[in-house]
């Protein structure tokens, strides 16, 4: 098969963790004879150091040309008091746009071998396996009207968060697509007891739950959702959630999954004329620029990336399989770098991505 993958190292520990991410996509094209063009791009702060613009035209015509995208993270420091589009992460917010994605889905797994790397205990994280499915094009990130005006006591801030039954129900529809391949449970978040927005949500996800009879749903107010995350995450298979909540719900899961760098995620749109979903692979971690050009960085979100690109954009389950089977040899292996809590001396970005590698044999 031809994989026609665009790379955005983004910034910070970006480069370094799609590095890795690149080699094990490399290894498994070797391995079962696909073969892979790869183009790579500018995205984020380095976008704007060297363009001028968070997402230049360029990197969006590579990435509609291409079969699917894989990013680093992007965001610097020294953009923190920048103009909104000026910032990198309008390169992000732009290329999901652009691309048409419309949820993001985020496993947040506890591994065996990482019970001990969670704070919490241990019976608590246990057996845990869930996907976060977050709406992602919707929502007070894109509403309008939103802004800054005014000046002195007189300054005021508007942020809209607005939804169509359109954009409530084809995310819902993945969720419980999704869920018939799990445990065939959905529970969809929202703050409807304050939000009209959230009333509407509820609405158009008990009504577009009735297409699937074999899925179970159920309801949580955001707020005990975050708690229960913590308290009894095994009871969560399919979460579902809009924009915001999303963001911070699954950022949470890295205490789940012992570590922020543990987390994939998959950003997918509609399908191409192949059936293969659009999509936009990426870690959850941000760019994490204190550790950045340390080689200690944990590669292994990125890596997870990758195979949710071998099975949701390329429909390759065999070789995403793969990978993970690999990053469940290394975690037990304990060549793992410093955030997992190795008992020996921590790896580097690059030795786990060279002890992932070698487990695709």
């Amino acid at each position: 098969m031809e994989l026609n993958v665009l790379v955005l190292p983004g910034d910070g520990i970006g480069a370094e963790v799609t590095a890795q991410a690149v080699r094990v996509l490399n290894r498994v094209a070797d391995k079962y004879k696909h073969t892979l063009n790869l183009t790579e791009g500018l995205l984020g702060g380095v976008a704007i150091h060297k363009t001028g613009q968070p997402l230049p035209e360029e990197t969006e015509r590579l990435a509609l040309a291409a079969d699917a995208t894989l990013m680093g993270a992007v965001g610097l420091p020294e953009f923190d008091n920048a103009p909104p589009d000026k910032r990198p992460e309008k390169g992000l917010l732009g290329i999901r746009k652009a691309l048409g994605v419309f949820a993001n889905l985020r496993p947040v797994r506890a591994h065996p071998s990482l019970l001990d790397s969670s704070p919490l205990k241990n019976h608590l994280v246990q057996g845990t396996d869930m996907i976060i499915v977050r709406e992602l094009t919707g929502g007070i990130y894109y509403g309008t009207p939103r802004g800054i005006s005014g000046d002195g006591l007189e300054t005021r801030a508007v942020n809209t968060m607005t939804y169509t039954r359109a954009e409530i129900e084809r995310v819902t529809r993945m969720a419980f697509h999704l869920a018939r391949g799990r445990r065939r449970k959905v529970t969809s978040v929202d703050k409807s007891n304050v939000l009209e927005n959230s009333q509407l949500w509820r609405k158009v996800v008990v009504e577009t739950a009735v297409e699937f009879p074999d899925i179970e749903l159920d309801h949580i107010l955001v707020d005990n959702c975050a708690m229960q995350l913590i308290l009894n995450p095994r009871r969560f298979d399919i979460v579902l959630t809009e924009n915001m909540f999303g963001d911070i719900l699954s950022d949470e899961g890295a205490v789940l999954a012992g570590s922020i760098g543990m987390l994939p995620s998959a950003s997918i749109g509609g399908r191409r004329a192949s059936g293969a979903w659009t999509g936009l692979y990426e870690p959850v971690h941000g760019s994490a620029p204190d550790i950045a050009g340390q080689n200690k960085a944990n590669p292994l979100g990125a890596i997870g990336s990758v195979a949710a690109m071998l099975e949701y954009s390329f429909g390759l389950k065999e070789e995403a399989a793969e990978v993970n089977r690999a990053v469940e040899a290394v975690l037990e292996s304990g060549r793992v770098t410093a955030d997992l809590k190795p008992t020996g001396t921590p790896a580097t970005t690059s030795q786990t991505g060279e002890a992932v590698c070698e487990a695709i044999v």
